[in-house]
């Protein structure tokens, strides 16, 4: 007999196989996954016949007011449960935001943060080989070929080195001083770049472009942020940045530099009105996932609801 984890191999294979044959690639994007509350999106994305789902954060609700983890044990054990089978048959990948960290808005200074690394890097079966297990936080890189071009895939952890918040009135002020990445995932980042490919995705959990809401975002630390976007430049109509984390879904645009935030999955926000500068069309605060899909000549970027109906979309053209 076959081990179950050979015989998974062998299923992503043959779907890869399949995928490089067909007319597109679709990547699944969610957030914001409470392991207390009813699922029924997954049936949507299920019809989307993806070749791989990317989880942008908070994929479970585990944190505690005092930082214990005790109730990270069971959300992971819950959701273990709850997770649709049809995910078993495709490449996953995971970033984690403060839900599945640990502690609500945490950064660096969180002290369990080994613990809830292992237990997350458990959860989603990585393999004990993988650069994950052997340094600090949870980002990583992969190279995918589609179509004879070169995807680069860069997966970044906006919590594990992120200097504190500073809050004024309820609302999040900027830091001029603090990082988001830390040294050593910045010089790893600026170490990846260096690769040649075709085509850049950067995911990040929390929002890279929007400025105006009171909420977690990059520009809370406005040099973190330019650093970022001035690496970003010399890849103009090459780049697509994807979050999670609002609960919230929406399409942003900076000059060349466009991001979807897919959020989220069975958890929607306040129907307060949000907009930003930079915003096309407006935000759905309803449960919601994105999609990418990527043909030979484009990549289209989708919004869509719970019952697949889409909210919005863009496409970058190659």
């Amino acid at each position: 007999m076959y081990s179950s984890s050979l015989v998974k191999l062998f299923t992503i294979l043959l779907l890869i196989s399949n995928a490089l044959s067909a007319e597109s690639i679709k990547f699944g994007l969610g957030s914001c996954l409470d392991q207390d509350y009813p699922q029924p999106i997954w049936t949507s994305i299920d019809e989307e016949n993806l070749n791989y789902f990317v989880f942008l954060g908070d994929n479970v609700y585990g944190d505690l007011p005092n930082g214990s983890l005790t109730k990270m044990k069971y959300a992971y054990k819950k959701q273990n449960s709850i997770l649709p089978e049809f995910l078993d048959q495709m490449e996953v990948f995971p970033i984690w935001d403060d839900h599945d960290y640990g502690i609500n808005d945490g950064g660096a200074e969180y002290k369990l943060k080994k613990d809830a690394k292992k237990m997350f890097l458990d959860f989603w079966k990585i393999p004990k080989n993988d650069i994950r297990h052997k340094r600090e936080g949870i980002y990583f890189s992969d190279e995918k070929i589609f179509y004879d071009k070169k995807f680069k895939l860069i997966f970044l952890d906006t919590r594990y080195f992120r200097s504190e918040l500073i809050k004024e009135n309820d609302t999040y002020i900027k830091n001029e001083d603090g990082t988001i990445l830390g040294r050593d995932q910045w010089n790893w980042f600026s170490m990846e770049l260096k690769d040649d490919f075709d085509f850049l995705i950067v995911f990040s959990s929390i929002q890279i472009l929007a400025e105006d809401h009171r909420f977690e975002k990059w520009s809370n630390f406005p040099n973190e942020r330019n650093k970022l976007l001035d690496y970003l430049q010399k890849y103009k109509g090459k780049v697509l940045l994807v979050s999670g984390d609002r609960h919230r879904g929406g399409i942003y645009k900076k000059n060349n530099l466009i991001e979807i935030t897919a959020s989220s999955l069975n958890k929607p926000g306040s129907y307060d009105f949000e907009s930003d500068k930079y915003l096309v069309g407006k935000t759905f605060p309803e449960e919601n996932y994105g999609t990418i899909e990527i043909s030979k000549t484009s990549t289209k970027v989708n919004l869509k609801n719970m019952s697949g109906e889409l909210l919005n979309s863009i496409t970058i053209n190659h």
